[in-house]
C-alpha cells in the first residue's frame, strides 16, 4: 500500500501542462518507450529498461536462489563486495530485515582488514559487479580469493558470483568453477535492487524474496492503475522542488534507503548542468532552508512517502524515471562516473604502482592542509566563503566507515553552522552516486576532501599497485576532475586518524 501525504501536496495543479506531460510520460514507460528521453537516449534506454519488469520476471530466479540458500547455509559471515547500484540496495535491505551483511565497498586499507579478520570457514562472500571491470570490486575479489587460499580453503565453496551474462567476470568465474547467477544485462546498476544484484544477497541472509517481489509488484499495479500516485511526487520534485531535496529515514525502520535514493536520483539526473542533490540528513528538520524540499518516509515533511521497502525501490525507480523525462536528461547513463574512473587510471600509470608523496601547504597538528587556509578553522572558513550563494558543499571522506565513523559528524556541524546543503559521503563509493552529480549537475558546489593515512596496507594480487595507492588515486584523480572545472577544493590528510577527526570537528564547531 502506497501513500504519499505532506503540505507541498497542496502545490499540486494537475491541469498544468507540466502534469499532463508527466502523465503522459507515465503511460510511455509503462509501455518501455525508448523515447520519452529524446533522440540522445534512445540507444541507452533501448537496454536499461528491464527494471520495469523485475518485480514479475525476478521470480524465474526463484528455484535458484532456493538453492543457493541451502548449499550455504552453514556459512554464518556474508560479505559484499560490490560498488553503488550493486551494494546500497542489499544494504538496506539487511538493515531494515536486521540481518548481518559486511558492505565491502571501499578501497581504505584499515576497511579491508575488517572482512580479512572474520572466521573465513564460517565465511560467504558475493561478487557483484555488472560489468566485472570495476576497479574496486575485482581488487576485493582478488584480496579475499588469496585470502582463503592462504587459509587452505577452496574459493569455490565461498564466493558466488552476481553479474551479467558474458561479462568478463561471468567468463573467468565460469572458466575456475565458480557458482555465477547472472542478472538481466538489459537493467542499469542503480535500477537493479530487484535484480539477481539485490536478490541474491537477500536469500542468502534468508529473507523471503517472493515475499518482497510481491510487495513490489503489488505497488506497480496501484499506481498504474492510480497514476497520480507517482506523478504527484514527480511534479513535486521536478517543477516545485528546486535542485536540493532532503531525505530522512528517521522513523521509517528502513535505515539506509535514503543512501540508496541518492545515489539513484543524483547519478540519474545530475548531467547537462541539471539534477536534483539529494542531501541524506538525520531528521527532516535538520536543514531549515527554504530552498531545501524535504522528504521523509514517516512522521512529517514536505513529502511523506510511506510504503515497504520493496514497494520504496519500484516507486523511486519509477519516480526517477519520471524526473530525468521532465528534466530532459538521460536517467540511464553515467558520463562522469566513466571520467573519474578515467582519472584514477591515469594516476595509477603516472605513478608506476607507487604512491608518491606530498607536501602539503601548511601543517596543523595531525592534519594535512592541501588548500587555502594556514590552519584547519581559517581553510574551512574560506572554502566556505567560497560556495556560491545557491551553491552547496560536499564532504568526501576516503577512511574507515566502520572504525572513523565519528568524521561523518561534520556534515551536522557544518549544516548548522552554515544553513546551506551539505551532503557527506564515504569514498570511493560516493563516485558511484553523487560524483556523477558533482561534475555534470549544477555547477556550484565547493568541496571538501578528507583522506588518511593508514598504519597497514594490502597488496592486490596481479596488480602493481596496493590499497593504499588506489585510494590516493581516485581521491587526487577525482579532485583534479573538480578543480579543472574550478571549482573550490580542499584536502585535508590525517597523518593519525582519531587525531585528526577530533581536530576537524573541534575547527568546524569554532567557525
Amino acid at each position: 500500500m502506497l501513500k504519499i501525504s505532506g503540505d507541498a501536496l497542496t502545490k499540486i495543479d494537475r491541469s498544468s501542462p507540466e502534469y499532463r506531460d508527466l502523465l503522459q510520460g507515465h503511460a510511455r514507460l509503462a509501455k518501455k518507450d525508448v523515447s520519452l528521453w529524446g533522440p540522445g537516449a534512445e540507444a541507452e534506454a533501448a537496454t536499461r529498461l528491464n527494471w520495469i519488469d523485475l518485480p514479475h520476471t525476478s521470480r524465474d530466479l526463484l528455484p535458484t536462489l532456493d538453492a543457493l540458500a541451502a548449499k550455504h547455509r552453514d556459512k554464518t559471515e556474508i560479505i559484499l563486495c560490490g560498488m553503488g547500484g550493486s551494494s546500497l540496495g542489499p544494504e538496506v535491505i539487511a538493515a531494515t530485515f536486521l540481518k548481518e551483511l559486511f558492505v565491502l565497498d571501499s578501497t581504505d586499507p584499515n576497511y579491508i582488514q575488517h572482512a580479512l579478520s572474520k572466521e573465513l570457514s564460517k565465511t560467504l562472500v558475493i561478487v557483484s559487479s555488472k560489468s566485472g571491470t570495476t576497479i574496486e570490486t575485482a581488487s576485493q575479489r582478488s584480496i579475499l580469493e588469496q585470502a582463503f587460499i592462504r587459509a587452505k580453503l577452496d574459493p569455490r565453496s565461498h564466493i558466488v558470483f552476481v553479474t551479467d551474462p558474458g561479462s568478463s567476470l561471468d567468463k573467468d568465474a565460469r572458466h575456475h568453477g565458480f557458482s555465477v547467477i547472472n542478472a538481466d544485462p538489459n537493467v542499469g546498476g542503480r535500477f537493479s535492487v530487484l535484480s539477481a544484484f539485490g536478490l541474491v544477497p537477500a536469500a542468502l541472509m534468508n529473507i523471503d524474496v517472493s515475499v518482497l517481489l510481491d510487495h513490489a509488484e503489488d505497488t506497480k499495479k496501484e499506481f498504474l492503475s492510480n497514476p497520480e500516485l507517482v506523478c504527484d511526487i514527480a511534479f513535486l520534485l521536478s517543477h516545485i522542488a528546486g535542485q536540493y531535496i532532503s531525505f530522512t529515514d528517521a522513523q521509517s525502520n528502513m535505515p539506509g534507503l535514503s543512501d540508496w535514493i541518492e545515489q539513484l536520483i543524483a547519478e540519474s539526473t545530475g548531467k547537462n548542468g541539471v539534477g536534483r542533490l539529494p542531501v541524506v540528513v538525520q531528521n527532516s528538520k535538520q536543514l531549515e532552508n527554504d530552498e531545501v524540499f524535504k522528504v521523509s518516509f514517516a512522521g512529517s515533511a514536505d513529502l511523506v512517502v510511506e510504503a515497504n521497502l520493496s514497494s520504496q525501490f519500484i516507486v523511486w525507480e519509477w519516480v526517477t524515471a519520471l524526473i530525468g523525462f521532465a528534466l530532459k536528461v538521460d536517467p540511464f547513463n553515467q558520463p562522469n562516473v566513466t571520467e573519474a574512473k578515467d582519472a584514477t587510471s591515469l594516476l595509477l600509470s603516472q605513478w608506476k604502482g607507487v604512491k608518491p608523496s606530498f607536501d602539503p601547504d601548511h601543517i596543523d597538528g595531525a592534519v594535512e592542509i592541501f588548500g587555502q587556509g594556514s590552519n584547519l578553522k581559517d581553510s574551512l572558513d574560506k572554502l566556505i566563503k567560497a560556495m556560491p550563494r545557491d551553491g552547496y558543499l560536499a564532504i568526501m571522506s576516503y577512511l574507515d566507515r566502520r572504525e572513523d565513523t565519528r568524521v561523518a559528524e561534520i556534515q551536522k556541524i557544518l549544516l548548522e553552522k552554515t544553513n546551506r546543503p551539505v551532503t557527506f559521503g564515504w569514498g570511493p563509493r560516493f563516485l558511484h552516486s553523487t560524483g556523477q552529480f558533482h561534475k555534470g549537475g549544477q555547477p556550484n558546489g565547493v568541496f571538501l576532501q578528507i583522506t588518511g593515512d593508514s598504519e597497514n596496507d594490502v597488496e592486490i594480487p596481479g596488480q602493481e599497485f596496493s590499497l593504499q595507492t588506489l585510494i590516493a588515486a581516485q581521491a587526487l584523480g577525482d579532485a583534479n576532475a573538480l578543480t579543472s572545472r574550478k571549482y573550490s577544493l580542499l584536502r585535508l590528510n590525517l597523518k593519525k586518524r582519531p587525531e585528526g577527526i577530533a581536530s576537524v570537528l573541534d575547527a568546524a564547531k569554532s567557525l
